[in-house]
């Protein structure tokens, strides 16, 4: 059976940023609203975490955060502007690399302090 209205078709992608949740949508507000011609696009829907933008032809854009350890997770997708949306989530600053903590040098000292049996 075909379908002209496939949502296998639709591609979601992702980044993680420094900025906050709130940050993230601001610049997504901003971003869509600067593109020329049929690339630009305007706030529909908007909540805590989330904004839906509305397109040239009703193309929707999909735009949702979440803050978690590592940095914010932000996720877009669209039906047609996926390029749009994955030079938005380039435009984001990157999170901070994540640095393990080093190992504690008492459990170093203990392994090598104990004697043989």
């Amino acid at each position: 059976m075909s379908s002209s209205h496939q949502q296998s078709d639709r591609k979601i992608q992702d980044t993680c940023t420094s900025l906050t949740v709130a940050e993230v949508l601001a610049a997504a507000t901003q971003f869509f609203a600067r593109r020329s011609g049929v690339y630009t696009a305007f706030v529909e829907k908007q909540g805590s975490h989330h904004v839906t933008l509305r397109g040239q032809g009703g193309e929707e854009i999909a735009i949702g955060a979440r803050e978690t350890p590592a940095g914010t997770v932000v996720t877009g997708s669209s039906y047609l502007f996926d390029q749009q949306i994955a030079r938005f989530l380039e435009s984001l600053p990157p999170a901070p690399p994540i640095v393990e903590p080093p190992a504690s040098p008492a459990a170093d000292d203990e392994t090598l302090s104990t004697p043989p049996a």
